[in-house]
């Protein structure tokens, strides 16, 4: 009897592919374990089993597989439920969602090995690159692919190589190999026949002629002695002051033997733990509050305002799920967070926690997600950005979404388009967990649901330690620039705090949320600004680099000495960004350190933790930064904040832009005087008027929450209506146009006015495609499901049109 399997691929396909497999196979294969399976002419992918059946696909012959790559299950049942589920709402393929689910190095790829055939050549038959691979293959028995493009110096070489296949000078094949390499340390130990007394005083004597030889044994000697452990090579050359290759030389001689041992990349170097703290009275009202609602309800939003110490209550939370043996996932929203709440978790639970981002590279994320995955006593508390959702956890008790107000929870690009918070509810239910969504300034949706009682909700309204909310003040920049009262970018009530503040030593945060220099060159002369080749928005001057560059497809080229157009010297920058702030700061205060955080200057993998840890240290008196410093994080000697415009934020084409502005303002706020002394917050605007302003002034959600769902209600956008965005894109505009128009009057037969669109966004192009944009709107009596069937059936029919297949269809649900 024939068994058969269907396989989830990496590549968007609306179907599964089935694979003929052995009856022995059959018996060895599980659900969610890994295969390597031919795909089209001579591709490899890398599968996961989704199911076992015996049903022969109809369409197409069976082929076989190429070989099973695990031993057990790499993705559990719920993973693949989940992954289902994602694919269906988020509508997107399941190999979208496995291609952002696994990391990177279960993937495997297969390469394409070149090599030379036996049989005699005439060489004058070939063309100069084609003697060139020829030539380099007498050399070296097989080539790969991206040799022969390094040899040739092109990066097409496909042409080529097909030439040289047809001439039957080469033939090719596909060799599949694995990505993740575990971590081995090297260690050595003396070699068991120098076990004798004797024979170990002999060697001794032997090496006296070698004294750097002899001194490394009384090392290794002394220091298995003391400690019992196996030595490794690194710490044996580190105590005995010799080079690796001295040892080298002892282990080629066979006095020391190497050995491996495979350790984790990641590790925990701390002391014993610390007890958790004392809850105050606020706090305990809360974890009393949450863990009644939890008895009704599974998920629970707590309301809690800056630092009133939500975490110390999740911590608690944490305890109460670990005592019963299950997992925790603690979401956040940006990695910068982690950099600082990592120390605290390891303080309470030390090697319990593990932490999961892109930032660490693929082999430490395989690493986590085996010891998830085999449940160890190193992965019961995870935490991680949006990506971590995608662990294949077993007893997951607990679901702490932390700052659930932030967009970094969405992914846009590329598919699935998944909503972490929303997705990670929903996991939370099949495994029966219980999910607590925290924030000092709740998302509408949140709150609207919690007002709905589809949540619980709870209330923290003081901050630890009674300390006061800061005093929010608003600086009329337009009144101060009439009366000449402006240095640069900065008002004269700014820099008289700044001064008292660094007076009394305490710390200082600006912010404005915008990297460069400046975001608009302009020639004085002619008004022409330069604008990048492939989008249509103006390049942003970067001076540390001396460099114009565009913030949307990294293009950049040198800041010219004149202007292009008219060739007048007289260029001036508009605007200002985190640099130029930075640069002005040191002008006005000399003799402090001042440091800038952005997405410039956070590039590698500990350049978060750099710049938190010194502010930490108050080796920075003055931080610059854009909206990585609005997440939740923690400074204890930060007394006053400096926002220095917040008018681009409110005034931003976007049905969010009040709300994120409130969200964004008082998050920034927050971070002012956080332990003993009440901080200050000055927000710099032209309008001090803005009814969000003056909501932020007050710190008065409700306010805000029952004015924006005003306009949520008479406007039709969500948490009131559901919402379908539908993105075209293509680098001809004509195309992209017509288009855009006939998918629109689709959408319109089916659904009438609630289709907004086809309209071009602020930026019309990006990286030479030029975009369109559709809005379905959703209202509560209507079938979400049988919407998306609907959208679906259009999107197949746009697809089967000739004219519209090169273009591209972006489908993103819940686009905010």
């Amino acid at each position: 009897m024939p068994y058969f399997i269907d396989v989830i691929v990496p590549i968007p396909l609306q179907k599964l592919f089935t694979y003929s497999i052995t009856p022995a196979e059959s018996h060895f294969l599980k659900t969610g374990m890994r295969v390597a399976v031919p795909f089209g002419k001579s591709k490899i992918y890398t599968g996961i089993v989704a199911q076992i059946h015996t049903n022969p696909p109809t369409a197409y012959e069976a082929k076989e597989i190429h070989q099973i790559l695990d031993e057990g299950p790499l993705v559990n049942e719920k993973q693949l439920q989940l992954w289902q589920w994602i694919a269906h709402y988020y509508m997107c393929t399941v190999g979208d969602v496995m291609r952002a689910a696994l990391p990177n190095a279960f993937l495997l790829e297969s390469e394409t090995i070149i090599t030379k055939n036996t049989k005699t050549i005439d060489e004058s038959m070939l063309e100069d690159d084609e003697f060139l691979v020829y030539e380099a293959l007498q050399h070296q028995p097989s080539l790969k692919i991206h040799d022969i493009a390094n040899i040739l110096d092109k990066k097409n070489v496909l042409p080529v190589i097909k030439r040289l296949i047809e001439k039957g000078v080469i033939s090719v094949e596909e060799e599949v190999y694995e990505k993740y390499k575990p971590k081995l340390v090297r260690y050595v130990k003396l070699h068991a026949r120098f076990s004798s007394q004797t024979a170990l005083q002999k060697l001794l004597e032997d090496l006296s002629r070698a004294p750097k030889q002899h001194q490394v044994i009384l090392t290794l000697f002394s220091v298995s002695a003391t400690t019992k452990k196996p030595v490794r090579v690194s710490d044996l050359s580190k105590d005995s002051d010799a080079s690796v290759s001295i040892i080298k030389s002892l282990i080629d001689k066979g006095i020391l033997e190497e050995y491996f041992i495979q350790t984790d990349r990641v590790q925990y170097s701390g002391d014993d733990n610390e007890d958790s703290k004392n809850l105050n009275d606020y706090q305990k009202k809360a974890l009393t509050e949450i863990k009644e609602s939890f008895k009704e309800q599974s998920v629970v939003l707590l309301h809690g305002v800056t630092s009133s110490g939500k975490t110390e209550v999740y911590v608690k939370l944490i305890e109460d799920a670990l005592n019963k043996g299950q997992q925790v996932l603690y979401l956040l929203p940006e990695i910068a967070l982690t950099a600082q709440l990592i120390t605290r978790l390891q303080n309470y639970f030390g090697e319990q926690v593990s932490v999961f981002h892109s930032k660490y590279s693929s082999y430490e994320r395989v690493e986590v997600w085996n010891n998830v995955l085999n449940n160890s006593a190193k992965a019961q508390i995870v935490l991680g950005a949006r990506s971590s959702i995608f662990l294949p956890f077993d007893h997951l008790g607990l679901i702490i979404v932390d700052e659930e107000h932030e967009q970094s929870f969405k992914q846009f690009d590329p598919a699935p388009r998944y909503h972490a918070r929303d997705t990670a509810i929903v996991l939370a239910q099949m495994h029966q967990a219980k999910t607590l969504l925290g924030s000092a300034t709740p998302s509408l949706e949140s709150y609207f649901n919690a007002k709905q009682n589809k949540y619980g909700f709870v209330e923290i309204t003081k901050r630890f330690n009674d300390v006061l909310m800061p005093d929010i003040e608003l600086v009329d920049i337009k009144e101060k620039q009439k009366k000449k009262l402006m240095k640069g970018h900065f008002s004269d009530r700014l820099l008289e705090e700044m001064a008292q503040t660094l007076r009394d030593g305490h710390q200082i945060i600006l912010f404005q949320n915008r990297r460069g220099f400046s975001p608009i060159v302009e020639c004085n002369t002619c008004g022409h600004a330069p604008q990048c080749p492939n989008c249509d928005v103006s390049l942003t001057y970067h001076q540390y680099r001396d460099q114009l560059r565009c913030h949307y497809c990294g293009y950049a080229e040198m800041m010219p000495k004149n202007c292009a157009a008219c060739g007048s010297p007289e260029l001036d920058s508009k605007g200002f960004g985190t640099e130029q702030i930075e640069q002005e700061v040191k002008v006005l205060f000399p003799d402090y350190k001042v440091a800038r955080m952005d997405l410039d200057t956070t590039r590698g993998k500990y350049g978060y933790e750099k710049i938190i840890t010194a502010l930490e240290q108050q080796e920075i008196d003055i931080l610059v930064g854009t909206q990585m410093l609005t997440k939740g994080l923690d400074f204890r000697n930060v007394k006053l904040v400096g926002i220095m415009n917040a008018d681009n934020m409110l005034n931003f084409p976007d049905f969010r832009a009040h709300e994120r502005s409130f969200q964004l303002m008082l998050q920034v706020s927050g971070r002012a005087g956080r332990t003993e002394e009440r901080g200050k917050v000055l927000i710099q605007t032209y309008n001090p008027l803005h009814t969000i302003l003056q909501q932020v002034s007050t710190n008065n959600y409700i306010e805000m929450f029952n004015e924006q769902m005003n306009d949520r209600y008479n406007y039709k956008y969500p948490p009131v209506f559901k919402q379908i965005k539908i993105t075209l894109k293509h680098k001809d505009y004509v195309k992209v146009d017509t288009a855009s128009i006939w998918y629109a009057k689709s959408l319109r037969n089916v659904f009438g006015d609630f289709v907004l669109g086809p309209e071009s966004p602020p930026i019309a192009r990006i990286r030479n495609q030029f975009h369109k944009n559709i809005l379905v709107k959703i209202p509560k009596n209507q079938s979400l499901s049988k919407t998306k069937e609907a959208i679906i059936k259009i999107n197949n029919s746009f697809l089967s049109i000739k004219d519209f297949r090169s273009v591209k269809v972006i489908l993103n649900v819940d686009n905010y």
